[in-house]
C-alpha cells in the first residue's frame, strides 16, 4: 500500500491542525533608524515603507510598532559628526542613547536592542579603528565595549555587536558586568556575511565605506565551518543570542547553527531582500504578501527563534488578517 500522505492536506483546518511551524507577532524585530534635527521622518528610497526619524517623532513609530503587537526594535543611528574614532558612537548624549532613552518614556514593555558598531560613526565607514588602511582589531575592542556600556546606561535591553572584531562579545561582557549591567543581554552578530544584499542599508544608514571594503572582518559567503567557529567562540565569550546574517541566502547556516546549539538563535532579514521583494511587487511581478510571509516562514523553519525584518510591521498586520 502506498501511503496516502494528501489526507492531511485535504482541507485547511486539517492543514492547521497539523501545520509544523507557525509565524507570531513575537517572532519579529523591527529595525529603525534614527537622525538628528527635528520634525524629521524621511523615506528611505531604497527601502519604501521605512524612514529615518528625528527623536521628536519616534512615537509616531513606536506607536505604530506597538498597534502591530511587535515585541522588539533594534536601533540604528546617524549622527551629524563623524570623526576617525567614531566618538558620537559611544557619547552619553549620542543618538543612540537619547533615543533609547526617549524610546523607554514612550514604552516601558518594548525590547531594545541596539547595534554597537562604528561604521556610522567614523569618517572613514569602517566598523574599527584604522592602523593605516587596516582595521586594528585589538585596538578597536576597547571602544566597542564602550560603545555598548553607553548603550546599557540608556536603557537598552539588548545591546548587538554588529563590527565582527575577535574577541568583543568577552570584552563587551567583562565592562557591562564591571559597571553592573549583568542583566544587559548580547545579542552577536555571530556569522555577519560580507554579503552584496546590504546595499540599501547602507544607503539608510550612510555607511558607505570610503576606501575599501569589509571582507578583513565580515565573512566570506562561501564558508560554514568558519561561521560555526565565529557562534562557538561568542557563547563561549559570553553572547545571549547569536545572529546569523543576511537571512534567506544563509538558511543553511542558520540549520546548522540551531543544530549545533541551544542558545536562541536570530536571524537578519536584510535591506536588499526587503527591496528585492518590494521592487517586483512594484512591476506586478510578485504577490508581495504572499512571498513576504513565505520567506519569513522559511528562515523560522530553519530554526530562527527570532527575525529582525522591516517587514516586521506588516508581517504582523497579516497574521490577524
Amino acid at each position: 500500500m502506498f501511503k496516502r500522505n494528501r489526507r492531511l492536506r485535504e482541507t485547511k483546518y486539517i492543514r492547521d491542525l497539523v501545520r509544523e511551524t507557525v509565524l507570531t507577532p513575537s517572532d519579529f524585530i523591527f529595525p529603525i533608524f534614527v537622525v538628528e534635527g527635528e520634525n524629521i521622518k524621511e523615506e528611505i528610497s531604497s527601502m519604501p515603507g521605512n524612514y529615518h526619524f528625528s527623536l521628536d517623532r519616534l512615537h509616531e513609530i513606536i506607536q505604530e510598532v506597538e498597534g502591530a503587537c511587535v515585541r522588539g526594535v533594534i536601533l540604528f543611528g546617524l549622527p551629524d559628526h563623524k570623526d576617525e574614532v567614531g566618538c558620537g558612537a559611544y557619547d552619553k548624549n549620542g543618538i543612540i542613547q537619547r533615543a533609547v532613552k526617549k524610546i523607554r518614556t514612550i514604552s516601558k514593555d518594548l525590547v531594545i536592542i541596539t547595534d554597537v558598531c562604528m561604521c556610522e560613526y567614523t569618517s572613514h565607514g569602517h566598523c574599527g579603528i584604522l592602523d593605516g588602511t587596516k582595521v586594528d582589531n585589538d585596538k578597536s575592542l576597547k571602544y566597542i565595549a564602550e560603545i555598548a556600556l553607553s548603550h546599557a546606561e540608556a536603557g537598552a535591553d539588548i545591546v548587538a555587536p554588529s563590527d565582527m572584531m575577535d574577541g568583543h562579545v568577552a570584552a563587551i561582557r567583562e565592562l557591562l558586568d564591571s559597571n553592573g549591567y549583568k542583566d544587559v543581554l548580547i545579542m552577536a552578530y555571530s556569522a555577519k556575511y560580507s554579503s552584496a544584499f546590504y546595499g540599501p542599508f547602507r544607503e539608510a544608514a550612510n555607511s558607505t565605506p570610503q576606501f575599501g571594503d569589509r571582507k578583513s572582518y565580515q565573512m566570506d559567503p562561501a564558508n560554514i565551518r568558519e561561521a560555526m567557529r565565529e557562534i562557538d567562540a561568542d557563547i563561549e565569550e559570553g553572547a545571549d543570542i547569536i545572529m546569523v546574517k543576511p537571512a534567506l541566502s544563509y538558511l543553511d547556516v542558520v540549520r546548522w547553527a540551531r543544530d549545533r546549539h541551544d542558545v536562541p538563535v536570530a536571524a537578519y532579514s536584510v535591506s536588499g531582500e526587503f527591496a528585492m521583494v518590494k521592487a517586483a511587487a512594484k512591476m506586478g511581478f510578485i504577490d508581495e504578501k504572499a512571498i513576504a510571509m513565505e520567506m519569513h516562514l522559511s528562515m523560522k523553519r530553519a530554526g530562527a527563534d527570532m527575525i529582525i525584518t522591516y517587514y516586521a510591521i506588516n508581517l504582523c498586520k497579516w497574521l490577524k488578517e
